[in-house]
């Protein structure tokens, strides 16, 4: 594995992040923000409504079996999402359900027939009140401890019984509505989510599957790595990849359309690590640290910071060879990249988390013209 040097203190700038005056996305090419606004207010002037088709909230609760409100401020700022329709009339506004933090009522919820019902119920109830276009169901995870959860060898096919009802039940809601109403879900992207789910069964009742591509490595691993590399170094310890989680769900039964690629829009970082290889698939001490892409920019121009680029996975890195700090992130670059993959292999879209970590919109940008200009120039063959 060669890394190619990318900026010694100086920012490399790429013409995929050009802002172009287009419309919105295409309906045939997702963007998803997943919105995650830690109890705080959300404003509309935030928000680049018009390079999203999506917006999923995250998080609401489950208590006492019934899908609630994860914070205080919910309301208000689901309705500042919704009046971002007025920019864009085909966003979609979604709530996210669980979380890593809230997904260890689950299993409880899909056990049985009466349990599902009544957080069925919630859920639209929840919806309805709301005047959101769906739910996005993100259980981290069926058949796993997860966040230290509870979870059954029955949560497999638990799993499936509740997505179907649900889009049972969305169905008939929309007639009622005069809308259609939108099921999808967050998915681990490893083997394990595969074994413990029936995912071409599933896919059956969704709109979307919401791939969460990346931590792949994180700073809880001992040694360093890519957090999301599009494509599997031969160097890589773990040989793992998006491109590699792709082709689990497709063999799975997921059908390329309904796949949306997830793209982070943070980094982790490393302390301790040794300067061979600048750093990189070396070991390493947790940092107790998460950097946003936001918060990485101003390490680009300077600091001590050196950038590289792994040419074979397509991702970036920084190592600090003063203060031994490796931090794997995404930049404009290597979000192309996941575009032009997204589109060549007939995806979906792509998602990303999440939206306030992004700097100035710039990866935004790169999503909003990478998807756009393959989709005009298909459109004009």
């Amino acid at each position: 594995m060669k890394s190619f040097l990318l900026y010694p203190g100086t920012l490399l700038l790429s013409l995929a992040t050009v802002a172009f005056a287009l419309p919105p996305p295409s309906a045939s090419s997702v963007v998803t923000a997943y919105v995650f606004p830690r109890e705080q207010p959300l404003h509309a002037g935030d928000f680049a409504a018009r390079k999203l088709t999506r917006i999923n909230y995250a998080f609401a609760n489950i208590k006492k079996g019934r899908l609630v409100p994860g914070s205080d401020n919910d309301g208000v700022n689901l309705q500042t999402l919704l009046g971002l329709k007025r920019v864009n009339p085909q966003l979609k506004v979604l709530i996210s359900v669980g979380g890593w933090s809230w997904s260890g009522h689950f299993s409880d919820v899909a056990l049985t027939a009466r349990s599902r019902r009544e957080f069925i119920d919630s859920a639209v109830e929840f919806v309805d009140r709301h005047g959101l276009d769906g739910i996005d169901v993100d259980w981290e995870y069926p058949g796993s401890v997860g966040n230290g959860n509870r979870f059954r060898v029955e949560d497999k096919g638990n799993y499936t019984d509740l997505l179907r009802e649900l889009r049972e039940r969305f169905d008939r809601e929309s007639k009622i509505l005069g809308r259609p109403l939108l099921l999808t879900v967050a998915a681990g992207a490893s083997q394990e989510w595969i074994d413990h789910t029936e995912m071409r069964e599933v896919a059956r009742y969704l709109d979307a599957v919401n791939l969460m591509s990346y931590d792949y490595y994180t700073s809880a691993d001992r040694t360093t790595g890519h957090g999301a590399p599009l494509f599997a170094d031969p160097d890589d310890p773990k040989h793992i990849s998006v491109d590699a989680s792709v082709t689990l769900f497709k063999n799975a039964g997921v059908p390329p359309r309904k796949l949306i690629l997830g793209i982070p829009f943070y980094g982790h970082v490393w302390k301790h690590v040794n300067a061979a290889n600048h750093g990189l698939f070396q070991r390493g001490k947790n940092s107790d640290m998460e950097a946003n892409y936001k918060q990485i920019v101003p390490l680009l121009t300077g600091a001590g910071y050196v950038g590289y680029r792994d040419p074979v996975s397509s991702a970036p890195y920084l190592y600090n060879p003063d203060k031994q700090i490796f931090i794997t992130y995404e930049d404009p670059q290597s979000v192309a990249a996941k575009c032009r993959y997204a589109l060549k292999n007939k995806l979906g879209g792509v998602m990303f988390w999440e939206y306030s970590g992004d700097a100035d919109g710039a990866l935004l940008k790169v999503i909003d013209s990478g998807l756009h200009r393959a989709i005009l120039k298909r459109k004009g063959e």
